[in-house]
Parts: C-alpha cells; sequence; structure tokens
C-alpha cells in the first residue's frame, strides 16, 4: 500500500489500532531507562506516544500525513505534545531523523524482503551505543495458522528473516529472536507474531539496559 491508500485507512473517525500501545512493545521497553526514542512507520503514534508518557522524548516517522495527524491530536489528548515529534518520512527511501536513538521501534512495518530490509538497516543505524532495536510483524505462520493481519506471504516474515537483514552488522547482539502469540477478540486462534530484540554493543562492551 502507498502512501495515500493509507492516509484513506487512517482517515476514519476512531483510530484504527488503538490508542493503547503494542503489546509486545509494552512488555519490553516498560523496564527501559527513558532516554530518545524513534517509532519507524508509527502510524497514527500509539507506540510513540506511550512511550512519551513514561519519560521518553520520542520522534515518530510515517509516510502518511494523515496518519500523523491522528497522532499529534492523541498526544495532545495525552498531554504529551512536548515529548513527541511526528515527521513525514518514508522510511525505505530516505533518510531517518538525524542523531542517535536509544531505542528503536519497529512494529508491524509489513514490506516485501528487498525494502524491509532496507528500512530494518536503516532503522539499525539510527541505534546509539547501548541502545534497543526492536521489531514485531506478523509472522510467516500467521498466514496458515494464526489470524488477521496482511494475507500476502511476501510481506510476512519470521524472526529468522529479521536477523537475516540485519547480517554483518556485527555491533548488534541479538537478545531475544522468537515467534509470540497475540490474543485476537472473538477469534478462535491466536494471531502469531515476530519478535526480535537487539542492543547495539557500546565500545567497552556495555549495554543501556
Amino acid at each position: 500500500m502507498d502512501a495515500q491508500a493509507w492516509d484513506a485507512r487512517y482517515g476514519g473517525a476512531e483510530p484504527l489500532w488503538g490508542v493503547e500501545p503494542n503489546r509486545f512493545v509494552a512488555a519490553e521497553m516498560s523496564a527501559a531507562t527513558p532516554g530518545r526514542a524513534l517509532d519507524v512507520a508509527c502510524g497514527e503514534g500509539r507506540n510513540a506516544i506511550w512511550l512519551a508518557s513514561r519519560g521518553w522524548q520520542a520522534v515518530g516517522v510515517d509516510f502518511s500525513k494523515q496518519g500523523l495527524e491522528r497522532a499529534a491530536q492523541l498526544a495532545r489528548r495525552a498531554g504529551v505534545a512536548d515529548r513527541v515529534d511526528f515527521q513525514v518520512v518514508d522510511v525505505v527511501h530516505e533518510t531517518l531523523p538525524a542523531g542517535s536513538f536509544d531505542a528503536v521501534i519497529v512494529a508491524y512495518l509489513q514490506l516485501p524482503q528487498t525494502p524491509r530490509r532496507a528500512a530494518l538497516r536503516n532503522a539499525a543505524a539510527a541505534v546509539a551505543p547501548g541502545g534497543t532495536l526492536l521489531v514485531v510483524g506478523h509472522d510467516s505462520t500467521n498466514l496458515a495458522d494464526g489470524v488477521g493481519g496482511p494475507q500476502d506471504i511476501e510481506v510476512l516474515f519470521t524472526p529468522q528473516d529479521v536477523v537475516a537483514d540485519l547480517a554483518g552488522l556485527t555491533e548488534f547482539v541479538v537478545q531475544k529472536a522468537q515467534k509470540v502469540r497475540r490474543p485476537v477478540p472473538d477469534a478462535d486462534r491466536d494471531a502469531i507474531d515476530a519478535l526480535v530484540r537487539l542492543r547495539r554493543e557500546t565500545r567497552d562492551g556495555e549495554s543501556r539496559k
């Protein structure tokens, strides 16, 4: 889907995905020390807004202007507009915001392998030494064994695919690479997601907690 298609999806009366953060983003980041965070392909900004509410200085980027307008509205409503900045960026083809970030979140960016790899490597480059890169998305097995999500196998991925996309970035250490189950209301089975968490080592080998 292109930016115009996403603008149309985000043009409804209510947030498309709700206002609560993704459960896995919340679980992985709830104990992290606040710093600077980047939410890549943030949509309506729910994860960036949640991070800002926990003391982070957050930046959310997406190519949908409509999604970012909704995100700014929700940030004002949540009282964190001064802690989150939303910018129109094509995360595959354009440069991400300048500076390095203590946490970079890539949640449900479902792309074919080549643009996905480009986006993930761009995201990795934005992680500060000692920082975290967290990737969550619809797993390839969700198509047959889960529920919801894209029905195109080309835009689904496994944890191993994410690790392979980042191959050669030797400063990154994989902390988690696993399939996770996500309950879906009124569904008879769970959705299956891929979750990968990496840390970028500092020069002395330590990492930010």
